[in-house]
């Protein structure tokens, strides 16, 4: 190797050469890193699409849920399960607190308030302002 420009030229391009596949890796890295960001926000997006869902399924079945500390005796017999006697119990025992407390005070045996549970709320009177 007698040329002097000849060996610079060589002496750079091995300097050099694993820069290149680097770079190259790093172009490459660019775009996965965008990807991936754009399908995390894509996630983050349906994520709160679907707790904004289930927050207005569960508002539509405790609508459509039976209150039982207002409903009438009809509107009790009407769920599955429960009969005359049971809505007689459900009625004379109210208040109540929560909707388990129709087992706790033996009001419904546990089986049947399982089947029952997501069709019922026991939602509590508003309290009266007190006059002064």
């Amino acid at each position: 190797m007698k040329n002097p420009l000849m060996n610079l030229a060589l002496a750079a391009s091995t300097l050099l050469a694993p820069a290149f596949p680097a770079r190259a890796q790093e172009e490459a890295a660019a775009p996965r890193k965008a990807e991936s960001q754009a399908a995390k926000a894509a996630k983050a997006k349906s994520g709160a699409a679907k707790v904004k869902e289930r927050a207005k399924a569960k508002a539509a079945a405790d609508a459509k849920a039976v209150d039982i500390n207002s409903a009438t005796k009809e509107q009790l017999k009407k769920l599955p399960g429960i009969t005359d006697a049971y809505a007689d119990k459900i009625i004379a025992g109210r208040p109540y607190l929560s909707k388990a407390f129709l087992v706790t005070k033996n009001i419904l045996p546990n089986d049947l308030f399982q089947t029952l549970r997501k069709q019922i709320v026991a939602r509590q009177p508003a309290p009266k302002p007190q006059a002064r």
